[in-house]
């Protein structure tokens, strides 16, 4: 028989967790090396565990699915992720897929879908629902720089261009470029519409 697949579990509930180990327990193909109840502690297991799948939920506190993706990414982390979410945004797939997830599957779906699922992704495969390609580059977040990504969290929390200044330090005349730029890539033409959208883009996701 071949090795076992290892996996990492992350989900905010421990009626989850326990339910997900307990599934991929009773599947010899599958071993369940360590789970996280939050983002934070699933990027702790990634740098001190080696396994070849994480199974995380999306909405999860000190980290989200989104944050633990982004980190993977700027931290160069070749790990494969299955994105399992009762989250109800139509679009987290696409969203998850242009972020680097591996996998992606609703809560809504028989649990027992998830283990050929995970299997598939850890023999290299990238399994999502149907969806448009050709939109996986239009979240214009992915067009951000850092600075801009900064400055949108911070007009986020309501901060006006002198605190934003102080913050960064950096010229009120460079802010007001920044935000121009900003307003341009989020096809907005102020603040209020710009935090707006912001919002709208996947943050206001529920139900894990």
């Amino acid at each position: 028989m071949d090795d076992p697949i290892d996996i990492v579990l992350a989900d905010k509930t421990q009626l989850v967790l326990t339910g997900l180990k307990q599934i991929l327990g009773e599947d010899e193909r599958f071993r369940v090396v360590a789970t996280a109840s939050d983002g934070e502690r699933f990027l702790e297991a990634v740098e001190r565990i080696p396994f070849h799948v994480g199974v995380i939920g999306w909405v999860m506190p000190y980290l989200d699915g989104r944050g633990v993706l982004t980190a993977l990414r700027e931290r160069d982390m070749p790990v494969s992720v299955v994105v399992y979410t009762g989250a109800s945004n139509r679009d987290l797939p696409r969203q998850a897929m242009s972020m680097g997830a591996a996998g992606f599957l609703s809560k809504r779906e028989p649990p027992e879908k998830l283990l050929d699922l995970v299997a598939a992704v850890a023999a290299g495969q990238m399994v999502f629902p149907k969806l448009d390609v050709r939109a996986l580059h239009q979240d214009p977040l992915h067009e951000l720089s850092d600075r801009e990504h900064e400055l949108l969290g911070a007009l986020a929390e309501g901060l006006s261009n002198k605190q934003i200044a102080a913050r960064f330090e950096i010229s009120i005349n460079t802010v007001k470029f920044h935000l121009k730029n900003l307003y341009s890539k989020m096809q907005t033409e102020n603040r209020a519409q710009t935090v707006a959208r912001y919002l709208t883009l996947g943050r206001s996701d529920d139900h894990g």
